[in-house]
């Protein structure tokens, strides 16, 4: 689904500020730099596994 922002009484500052925040929550900006090279296989299963464990720290985090 395509991300919207709507422009209101010509705050385009505002709404540019909007998307981007919306971009950044979505990860769209971590893909594009992600994507601009090529990731070898190795390099996808360090950087996958260091999510998990990153994402596992936060889950752990939060029951504490």
């Amino acid at each position: 689904m395509p991300t919207t922002v709507k422009v209101i009484n010509n705050e385009v500052e505002h709404a540019l500020r909007a998307l981007k925040r919306q971009l950044l929550k979505e990860g769209i900006f971590k893909e594009i730099r992600r994507r601009a090279s090529y990731e070898k296989p190795s390099e996808r299963k360090k950087r996958k596994f260091s999510e998990a464990v990153k994402r596992q720290r936060k889950t752990q985090g939060k029951i504490l």
